[in-house]
């Protein structure tokens, strides 16, 4: 890492020569490398409508989520054969983080922020059938990554290269987008993004977005995204449109399924796997992880987004933003 000095941060999880931690070499297919937010995520799951100004029952967790981190675990958990992970967190949850990302197979390299706390996204659950949820978000050091944590040898042995889009809103993580896109096509490794938040995006803004985004080769938006950034209310002709500005779109629609588009057309409609949901936190986390995955093993884009809504139906039907524990 370059230039992490006691007032930048310090790397947990990482040498100090800017690569990950030692733990076997890259397969011929080559590895993938997530860049995004690593959280603490409390879910409350109530039954009922919220009571203002009194109590409301609920069941809640303290789990490990983050839109990165999630997407490195359920690539690794769908078989990604190397999966490796750069974030930001506080001193107070390093150790945690590290080892709830190293148990589901990926390497992590977490740059310790030496004066914010790791983000943490308070998840209120509704308990109806639609498992819907709503996010009040406290990104901490997830969003102080920035270019000094980053070293082009962080890209040795990387097929592939993921960006969490929560990275473009704030501005040392929009800096280091721009260094790692460059870093990505000079070494000509393929970069996916993920836009993350409809709500922040509508901050952001669609022409930003697109202009901050160029250069990525996979975007992964949900049905509220693409239709935010294009301004249109068909998800399929949203689609379409982004796929003007990105060679290949892939929508994911919840229980719709999703939608893959080229060239301005959509060439794929993929059904929703069946499921019961209980906590549709990090579903898309899900889906984008196991696409990924599928990718690296050889598929093509339909057949990966059909790994994709079936990573996405496990995790509905679990609670918090990872997937279950290998064995």
């Amino acid at each position: 890492m370059t230039g992490a000095g006691a007032d930048r941060g310090a790397a947990a999880g990482a040498d100090s020569a800017g690569t990950f931690p030692a733990g076997g070499t890259s397969p011929a297919g080559g590895a993938l490398l997530v860049v995004g937010d690593v959280i603490t995520d409390v879910v409350a799951r109530h039954a009922g409508p919220l009571a203002a100004g009194t109590d409301t029952a609920a069941s809640i967790r303290t789990v490990p989520g983050g839109a990165g981190a999630n997407v490195a675990c359920w690539a690794a958990h769908r078989g990604a054969a190397e999966v490796r992970l750069l974030g930001r967190v506080g001193a107070e949850a390093a150790g945690w983080h590290e080892r709830e990302l190293v148990v589901h197979g990926v390497r992590p390299r977490l740059v310790v922020d030496p004066r914010a706390p790791t983000g943490t996204v308070i998840c209120l659950v509704d308990g109806g059938a639609s498992a819907e949820r709503t996010l009040l978000t406290d990104s901490g050091a997830s969003l102080r990554l920035e270019p000094a944590d980053w070293s082009d040898a962080l890209l040795d042995g990387v097929a592939r290269l993921h960006l969490s889009g929560y990275l473009l809103f704030s501005e040392p993580s929009r800096a280091l987008v721009t260094v790692v896109l460059r870093a990505a096509r000079a070494c000509g490794v393929p970069v996916s993004l993920d836009p993350a938040s409809a709500g922040f995006l509508g901050q952001l803004g669609a022409g930003r977005f697109l202009a901050l985004v160029e250069g990525v080769d996979v975007l992964l938006p949900s049905r509220d995204e693409a239709c935010l950034l294009t301004g249109l209310t068909d998800a399929a002709d949203a689609a379409a449109e982004l796929s003007l500005h990105v060679p290949l779109v892939v929508a994911k629609q919840g229980h719709e399924g999703a939608l893959v588009a080229r060239s301005g057309k959509v060439c794929a409609r993929v059904p929703a796997a069946a499921a019961t949901p209980r906590d549709t936190t990090g579903a898309g986390d899900a889906f984008t992880g196991a696409f990924l995955a599928a990718l690296l093993a050889g598929a093509g884009p339909e057949e990966a987004a059909v790994e994709g809504c079936r990573a996405g139906a496990t995790a509905v039907e679990r609670v918090g933003g990872r997937p279950p524990l290998p064995g």
